[in-house]
């Protein structure tokens, strides 16, 4: 029988459709060709993009050339621009502001036919700092009050080339999406003084049926009120509230379970299509009016990596419920992504 199941961080109520479970084998897709012809993102292609403002390269290469091994630039395209002064006003009882913000692409190696999952820990690792310093960076533009680090794999999930990159978009104002979680941890903290992340993560290490992978440092696990099929959450397990506060060696360890996470998800499903999104904590820096609004974040908020497959589609029932429909009860998932061995 169905079953409604509520995720108390999002607070949103899920779908999970155990009548029609799937599994892996039932989402198989073909292969996506990688097309190379004109490749912005490649070596010897530098001048077509935007000028670097971040790049992970060899001692004494310059600047918007070759032999790289990291490159962040703005996105030639963006969705906001960061020039400008940043305006607010009213139109009735509508609001409107100027679109000010940062849209930039974090190119994640220079071997065209290479996917984040293909790359070494080390490689991966490189990636991670080139995100944590753009965070860093950007948060102290105070016209930003987000940072959102997310990436699109192959088109069915977004990507518009093939050559494997993420994004990094800088908003004036903190998404709808996070301030749910931020209130959720708050809400939590206030009436516990526990951090909920730590407290979902103390539950399901015991119950242990969603885990997929658990070490000393990171817990891989199918979300209890998972959306979509074979969807995982990657969580520290010390609490940190920030992921731009961890050091080069943390990130060194992030890399290996990351590698882990990336490496299930594409034998398991075949490389699908997946979206992946950083949540970390916004920029905390007093705002006019507002100098402790996220007084407690240090102690209730928790960093993490949310992936999602995209295996199904959003149609009109979720588009007019908010509801979703899961046809892989998470539990199931969970014991597909545990059959893989991984040697790191």
């Amino acid at each position: 029988m169905p079953e409604l199941r509520m995720d108390p961080i999002k607070q949103r109520w899920v779908i999970i459709a155990v009548e029609r479970a799937r599994r892996p084998e039932d989402f198989q897709m073909p292969p996506e060709e990688k097309k190379l012809h004109a490749c912005p993102f490649c070596y010897g292609n530098e001048d077509k993009t935007p000028p670097e403002v971040f790049a992970i390269r060899p001692s004494g290469s310059s600047p918007n050339t070759s032999g790289w091994r990291v490159r962040v630039t703005p996105n030639k395209y963006p969705a906001l621009r960061i020039e400008g002064e940043l305006a607010r006003e009213g139109m009735g009882i509508f609001d409107r502001m100027s679109g000010i913000g940062a849209h930039e692409v974090v190119i994640e190696n220079p071997d065209h036919n290479r996917s984040l999952a293909d790359l070494s820990i080390e490689e991966i690792r490189d990636v991670l700092l080139a995100y944590r310093e753009r965070i860093k960076d950007l948060r102290r533009d105070q016209r930003f009050r987000y940072v959102l680090v997310f990436k699109n794999h192959r088109s069915a999930a977004g990507a518009s080339l093939s050559h494997s990159h993420s994004q990094i978009i800088a908003t004036p104002v903190t998404p709808f999406i996070v301030i749910q979680e931020l209130r959720a941890a708050q809400e939590h903290y206030l009436k516990k003084e526990r951090c909920i992340f730590c407290d979902i993560i103390k539950q399901e290490l015991a119950i242990g049926r969603r885990v997929v992978r658990a070490d000393d440092d990171y817990l891989l696990w199918t979300p209890f009120a998972s959306c979509f099929p074979f969807e995982v959450w990657l969580f520290p397990l010390k609490h940190r509230h920030d992921f731009a506060l961890l050091t080069d060696d943390e990130l060194m360890v992030l890399a290996r379970a990351m590698k882990d996470m990336l490496l299930r998800i594409k034998l398991v499903l075949n490389d699908p299509p997946y979206n992946f999104v950083l949540h970390t904590c916004p920029s905390l820096t007093p705002r006019p009016g507002k100098p402790h609004y996220w007084g407690t974040i240090e102690y209730d908020y928790h960093w993490h990596l949310e992936l999602v497959p995209r295996l199904t589609k959003i149609a009109g029932f979720e588009w007019g419920t908010g509801f979703y429909i899961n046809p892989t009860p998470p539990e199931v998932a969970a014991e597909e992504l545990k059959k893989i061995k991984i040697e790191l």
